[in-house]
């Protein structure tokens, strides 16, 4: 199964790793480190999201709330 992420961006659920709310990540020196240290993975545009989905290949940044996405994640197990 797939979820849409926004932009046109499909993403196989059994892939996404963790998906995190802005909030958290800006919050956290933690996660802000990580980005950093990840910056080829990612993919989408930055200034403007609501959420992280992380993948074991890939970080998308979503305008997307992390509520939302959950959600679509869920809805697709049932």
């Amino acid at each position: 199964m797939y979820v849409h992420i926004g932009e046109n961006i499909l993403v196989r659920t059994s892939e996404i790793i963790t998906i995190l709310d802005k909030q958290t990540v800006e919050s956290s020196p933690i996660s802000k480190e990580f980005l950093e240290q990840q910056k080829a993975m990612i993919n989408g545009k930055s200034s403007s999201y609501k959420s992280i989905v992380i993948t074991k290949d890939t970080i998308y940044f979503s305008q997307i709330a992390s509520n939302t996405l959950k959600k679509r994640t869920v809805q697709l197990m049932v």
